[in-house]
């Protein structure tokens, strides 16, 4: 059966001529360059008893096809009578995919017209399947060219037609323009997604292209593409009704007027993400928000000129987000914030991410906590001005918060951290800290505290000041604790840690302690002790205390642990014979990365370890010789083995 196969390698097309005086091979090398059609072919058998007629036919190459004018081709090619003969066109040469590159879907015209109801039913089918848009292609890098554009639109049509497309980056030489892009427009009117990102050489006249032709286009994202100016997106406006989400970043040319025609022209836009465009200010953002048949439900808005107006336009209009991202919003004060919380309009915002913004300040915090009544999800990022009393009052307000996020926020200390969780009892189930550096390992009096039953995940990664005092007071408001994170956190010992893991009476089930170098034997045995009958992950990666004893209390202790992970720790052959030996262990992941004392001894226990595994890693196992990681790997066919 005939077959479309997708393109790869250089762009190399025959100068001209005809279809049937190409040789085979040249028709196959094209053919696994394109994403069409390629008949198979055979070799032509001539014997010398037929030379002169052949020469003759030689010399008449000079009336072929190819001599006629580009319109005269233009107006044969738009006649071919399906998919498969366009696709097979289409390999004669880089003039005939062009060609057929430029070809409307409204401009074909089928020679051969069906003469019975049945003839007419399959074509209605054939066109009904080209317009479905079930196809997806991505192109990226050198391999982002016009001619792979215009192969794309010629060669889908045929297939269900071409759902998805997204270009990331451009050939340097031979980049896509808007050849390319409207290439795609004529070919491809089943498009619903387009995803331009850096693409410099695309501008206006190729939006427009898509704007005329791809009607059902739903989804639009333009990163990086600085000929794209308002003419483009009001095109896209005027004839997109069905447009839901559009994401725009780094382009200078979009300002107000484009973003106004998106407000008045597209009903159902769910979602808006604009960033670093230094023209769009508060008249465009308003007017997407203040639109009377604004459906948003996503806004993101980073590292744009808009001031506290706009906030405030969200806060009284947002009433139908649910998700809100502002991030390096400079020119918006403490008032702005304080608007937005008090307006009472984002009455059903559930995720708030508020990143490097000056105007988040205490009293701005607690007027979000007290204006959102729904807020789940808090997510603050170098907010250098929120400070402990902030973070408590939030938390006293944001009645149904249940995740916490902290990043880089200086000025909020330990106070701050358990103040909030005593504050957030009933709600709170997941906490995470990052490069929080005003915490300091101070002890604090918790009788005045109430515990914080909820919590179940806590992480917390490159925060120095957060020592074994810290986490013991955080092992006794937080008994419930389920999932702990602490990778990467080399200055906690096993006297730090065991308070922590001894005050979990839930049951820990996910533990990952990666880059814990100072933890040894006797917390990983506590561990597999205290929780061995829920812990189903345990990360030790980089514990390079860790040896065969901790393997031996989890073998004793653990009944549904899957996942374990023993990277870089000092293990030997002993210990992995005694994770052979355990009956009741059901492992599914296993990884011995940079474990250089485990050897080729370890086979059978590796093997018979491999009855139940999916995932083994044995990466920097010097030890390990590549003939037994051959023979795991034809016995444990099962299992993904990384060596």
């Amino acid at each position: 059966m005939p077959a479309l196969v997708n393109y790869s390698g250089d762009d190399e097309f025959h100068s001209g001529g005809s279809i049937y005086s190409m040789d085979s091979s040249r028709m196959c090398s094209i053919s696994s360059h394109l994403d069409m059609y390629c008949p198979p072919s055979k070799r032509a058998r001539i014997s010398s008893a037929y030379a002169f007629s052949y020469n003759m036919f030689e010399e008449e190459k000079t009336t072929s096809i190819d001599l006629l004018p580009d319109e005269c081709l233009f107006e044969i090619l738009r006649r071919l009578p399906g998919g498969q003969a366009r696709s097979a066109s289409a390999c004669v040469s880089k003039r005939w995919l062009m060609l057929l590159g430029s070809v409307r879907n409204s401009e074909r015209s089928e020679v051969n017209e069906p003469s019975s109801e049945a003839d007419m039913a399959c074509s209605n089918e054939g066109m009904e399947a080209e317009s479905h848009g079930y196809l997806t292609r991505c192109l990226e890098g050198k391999k982002a060219t016009d001619t792979r554009l215009a192969a794309i639109a010629v060669g889908t049509s045929s297939r269900g037609g071409l759902g998805k497309l997204s270009i990331r980056g451009t050939n340097s030489t031979r980049g896509v323009t808007n050849i390319g892009i409207s290439a795609i427009a004529r070919g491809c009117p089943s498009l619903k997604v387009l995803s331009l990102w850096n693409v410099p050489s695309v501008g206006d006249e190729g939006l427009v292209e898509i704007a005329k032709e791809c009607q059902l286009l739903e989804k639009l994202d333009i990163t990086k593409c600085p000929l794209v100016s308002n003419k483009g997106l009001v095109a896209i406006a005027q004839k997109s009704p069905n447009l839901t989400s559009l994401a725009i970043e780094s382009c200078p040319n979009i300002s107000n007027e484009g973003l106004q025609a998106i407000a008045r022209c597209c009903p159902k836009l769910q979602s808006i993400s604009i960033r670093d465009c230094p023209f769009v200010g508060d008249q465009g953002v308003a007017s997407l928000l203040s639109s009377a048949s604004s459906t948003l439900m996503k806004v993101k808005l980073q590292a744009l000129s808009i001031t506290d107006f706009s906030l405030a336009v969200i806060g009284h209009y947002g009433k139908a987000i649910t998700s809100l991202t502002l991030s390096g919003l400079r020119n918006v004060s403490e008032k702005g914030f304080w608007v937005m919380g008090n307006a009472q309009g984002l009455e059903n915002l559930i995720t708030l991410s508020i990143s490097s913004c000056r105007g988040t300040t205490d009293v701005s915090l607690e007027a979000i906590g007290k204006g959102c009544a729904k807020l789940k999800h808090m997510c603050l990022t170098k907010c250098c001005f929120v400070s402990d009393g902030g973070m408590v009052a939030f938390a006293k307000a944001a009645g149904s918060l249940e995740s916490l996020q902290l990043e880089e926020c200086n000025r909020i200390t330990q106070f701050g951290i358990l103040g909030a969780l005593s504050n957030c009892r009933s709600k709170l189930k997941s906490l995470s800290l990052v490069k929080c550096l005003g915490i300091r390992d101070l002890p604090m009096e918790l009788s005045s505290l109430s515990p914080c039953d909820s919590l179940r995940c806590l992480s917390i990664k490159s925060c120095p000041g957060f020592g074994n005092t810290s986490f013991a007071m955080v092992g006794k408001l937080c008994p419930k604790l389920q999932y702990i994170d602490l990778s990467g956190f080399c200055g906690i010992n096993d006297s730090g840690l065991l308070p922590l893991v001894e005050g979990c009476v839930s049951g820990l089930v996910k533990v990952n302690l990666s880059g814990c170098s100072n933890l040894t034997d006797g917390v990983v045995s506590a561990i597999a002790r205290l929780h061995g009958g829920t812990l189903e992950v345990l990360n030790l990666d980089g514990c390079m205390k860790v040896t065969d004893k901790s393997l031996s209390e989890v073998v004793s202790n653990c009944l549904v642990l899957n996942d374990l992970d023993v990277a870089k720790c000092s293990i030997t052959d002993s210990g992995i014979a005694a994770l052979a030996c355990g009956d009741q262990l059901n492992l599914q992941i296993l990884s011995l990365s940079g474990c250089s004392k485990v050897s080729d001894r370890s086979l059978p226990s590796l093997l018979k370890l491999g009855r139940t595994l999916v995932g083994l890693n044995l990466q920097h196992c010097n030890s390990i010789s590549n003939s037994t990681v051959e023979l795991l790997m034809e016995n444990l066919w099962k299992c993904d083995i990384l060596s």
